[in-house]
């Protein structure tokens, strides 16, 4: 099979003829129909996950995946050879504490494809526990939009509407408006919450605004100015009942939490990364304020089934998120790409061969 290997961090990504994996007890094999270029396996390849140094090189990057089961593994009951299926990038093993606390996204002995084991950059991927972790992908849901889903906009969902706990009529801040910002703007809108975006690149912004956003503000203004810009904005006067950093940068992070109104909550989804831009959080202003500060990894595998219905029912719409449509040694050069820079939408590799 064709797949996507680096041999070295921050190397070289090509093209290869890889054997193509075979199912293990429990799991299945997927051929996939469609893969988003994420940062997350930006980050994997630069070298800043400890999960692919564990596994070791060479790797195959790619988390964000459907596809058309072709072969199923001794003792997987849900699943048959043909079957169209969407694959959540937090394969949870049901057996740690955290799994029997219905925490699965936090799940200790948690399998991520393009992390812990080869990814979907490849025509077929090897994934276990299928069971309780993969969901069929109704028909009226495109392989295009269930990649969509796979990380972004499930990793948005869980953010603002379970550990952000928005409800319609709220006012909330998203900072970052890539793929997983404009999820939770697309999320937040749907739920009839009054959302509010922040990003320094004025093509995302007007991105956030013609997906029902309805305010954006220049993350790139000093952050006393954005602080105040957002405030202002707001239908409380000391702020918006929910703020996520979808970003994962110290601005965005310190903005996000002195941005958050009293009794409000914040969400930290972006990754901030290295001790010398750590962000520096006035935690007295969260005490005096009660503020929450809270993170959010993920989506529990069991929320997919709702998540793709809202799809099929056209309440939300990933694929207005998806920018264009490549090959795989596209998909290559887009990862590369994000050296200079985070693309607006999503990229998503369609063709394999």
């Amino acid at each position: 099979m064709k797949a996507a290997v680096y041999r070295a961090f921050d190397g070289p990504i090509a093209v290869e003829d890889l054997r193509k994996p075979v199912a293990e007890p429990g799991g299945v094999v997927v051929e996939v129909k469609a893969t988003g270029v994420c940062r997350s396996d930006w980050h994997g390849w630069k070298g800043h996950d400890s999960d692919i140094h564990d596994h070791g090189l060479p790797f195959v990057p790619g988390h964000e995946l459907s596809g058309v089961v072709s072969e199923v593994g001794d003792g997987v009951t849900r699943f048959a050879v043909g079957d169209r299926v969407a694959v959540p990038f937090i394969l949870s093993c049901g057996a740690c504490v955290q799994c029997s606390r219905a925490r699965p996204t936090v799940c200790e002995k948690q399998q991520q494809p393009g992390f812990t084991m080869f990814g979907s950059f490849a025509q077929f991927v090897a994934l276990p526990r299928a069971d309780r972790n993969l969901s069929p992908l109704p028909d009226a849901v495109s392989f295009v939009a269930a990649a969509a889903l796979g990380c972004r906009t499930t990793t948005a969902y869980r953010a603002t509407l379970q550990q952000g706990r928005l409800t319609a009529g709220e006012t909330c801040v998203v900072f970052g408006a890539g793929g997983v910002g404009l999820s939770c703007i697309m999320i937040g809108v749907a739920h009839g919450a009054k959302v509010i975006a922040v990003d320094v690149n004025e093509a995302a912004r007007s991105k956030a605004l013609a997906l029902g956003a309805v305010a954006a503000v220049d993350g790139s203004l000093p952050p006393l100015e954005v602080r105040k810009q957002v405030q202002e904005l707001c239908c409380s006067r000391s702020g918006p009942d929910l703020s996520v950093d979808a970003a994962g940068f110290q601005d965005s992070c310190e903005n996000a939490v002195y941005c958050t109104g009293r009794g409000g909550r914040m969400v930290q989804i972006g990754l901030p990364l290295g001790h010398s831009n750590a962000p520096q959080i006035p935690m007295a202003r969260v005490a005096n304020w009660e503020l929450e500060l809270i993170g959010s990894h993920g989506c529990d595998a069991r929320d997919f089934p709702a998540i793709l219905e809202m799809v099929a029912a056209g309440k939300l719409n990933p694929s207005a998120l998806v920018e264009k449509e490549v090959s795989l040694a596209e998909g290559c050069q887009a990862l590369h790409d994000m050296d200079h820079g985070s693309p607006l939408g999503m990229t998503v590799i369609t063709s394999f061969s």
